[in-house]
């Protein structure tokens, strides 16, 4: 029983340290205008990662293409990682490296918005797509733990969880993620959540 008191308390005080951070605050409402102004635009979201931040890529694609609170259109938002078959080939032919910024370099467009999702803020093929993202003009996102060094480089803007531990940053991931959904609707479709 203490070690799931011991979690709870865990997650809940990363949540209550994001809570308290202006900054931080700022730059997630400063992603999910990005995101809001691409949907203006008739532009698309991307998301990607591993794992579990592969989960959550399209988890938060979902609720976009989908419906989080409201019946509303759907909005183009998808993750970088649903196609399994692109995915197992081009890692096969060409390194795991390089499935996202493939993707981003032939579907994605100057006005876009990718989010690299990356709890260590170092995975590779992370990198490569937000760096391939910039140099076509894609606003970029990062969506990291407190390690930032790495994937600040390639990112116009970065929403970092004030934490080492991966399971406590997933679940603020995704508690950001769904800030972002509820923003977006309010904003696009003047709904009241």
């Amino acid at each position: 029983m203490q070690l799931i008191t011991n979690i709870i308390q865990e997650s809940v005080s990363v949540k209550q340290t994001i809570a308290a951070n202006a900054p931080l605050l700022q730059n997630i409402e400063q992603a999910g205008w990005a995101m809001i102004a691409a949907f203006k635009q008739k532009k698309r979201v991307w998301l990607c990662g591993n794992g579990g931040s592969a989960a959550d890529a399209q988890h938060i694609a979902a609720e976009l293409s989908g419906r989080f609170y409201h019946d509303r259109p759907p909005l183009p938002a998808e993750a970088l990682h649903v196609n399994t078959s692109y995915l197992t080939a081009v890692a096969n032919d060409y390194g795991y490296e390089h499935v996202y910024s493939r993707l981003i370099e032939g579907f994605g467009s100057a006005g876009d918005v990718l989010i690299g999702i990356s709890t260590s803020g170092k995975s590779v093929n992370v990198l490569n797509a937000l760096k391939q993202a910039g140099n076509i003009g894609i606003t970029t996102i990062g969506l990291c733990g407190e390690h930032t060094q790495t994937i600040s480089q390639y990112c116009n803007m970065v929403v970092a969880v004030p934490s080492a531990n991966t399971p406590r940053i997933q679940e603020a991931h995704i508690l950001i993620g769904h800030i972002w959904c509820q923003m977006i609707e309010t904003e696009l479709f003047s709904l009241l959540a």
